[in-house]
């Protein structure tokens, strides 16, 4: 899956709108939060596609980043779960009731050469926003075709949850251009280095 990237260099590899925000707190140890400020939020919010292009957010604040992290952790939870075969009872009750606000309306407004391109109605506020991520969540969760494709990147270091939706479901790592890449130029420094080794990874299979 193509990267798309903000002004902020967001990833967006895990193929849904929930992922995506979960991904934002599975860096490694020690890495800052890239959702440290309101404006970083915000930002996040337009490059991941929960608002059109030109949305105005101008009530972000440090209210909103608690909220979304909120969020974040209880998705977290409740992936690590169903990955896991377990239950998480706390986060799917957090998730369920943010589910119930009213997403932002969509519309459809002119651009300046005439198309019609999606708009919302009034600027979206916290809860309408965190209502939209969560039903997300709520129909990835309850999608067996697409639970049935649920994978934690097998990166070194790396916690992404994404959606496995190549040929064969054979697809190891969030990304094949970061983790994949991380993961050829260090079997090729294993390879160099020790001839067993190199005999281990060519019986290694190739997603």
């Amino acid at each position: 899956m193509a990267t798309r990237r903000g002004s902020c260099d967001w990833r967006f590899d895990s193929g849904r709108l929930c992922l995506d925000l979960v991904a934002t707190g599975t860096g490694s140890p020690g890495t800052a939060d890239p959702l440290d400020r309101p404006e970083r939020l915000a930002d996040w919010l337009t490059a991941a596609g929960a608002v059109p292009r030109g949305t105005l957010l101008q009530g972000v604040d440090d209210h909103w980043l608690v909220r979304f992290r909120q969020l974040r952790t209880a998705l977290d939870r409740l992936l690590t779960a169903q990955l896991g075969g377990r239950g998480a009872d706390g986060a799917l009750e957090r998730v369920n009731a943010l589910a119930a606000g009213s997403p932002p309306v969509l519309c459809a407004v002119r651009a300046g050469d005439g198309a019609l391109v999606r708009g919302l109605s009034t600027e979206p506020d916290c809860a309408a926003l965190l209502a939209a991520v969560a039903r997300d969540a709520v129909e990835l969760l309850t999608d067996p075709v697409a639970l049935d494709g649920l994978r934690r990147c097998e990166g070194d270091h790396c916690r992404r949850v994404y959606l496995d939706t190549s040929r064969g479901r054979r697809r190891r790592w969030c990304s094949s251009e970061v983790c994949g890449n991380r993961e050829r130029v260090a079997r090729h420094r294993r390879r160099n280095a020790d001839p067993a080794g190199a005999l281990r990874d060519r019986a290694a299979p190739e997603p």
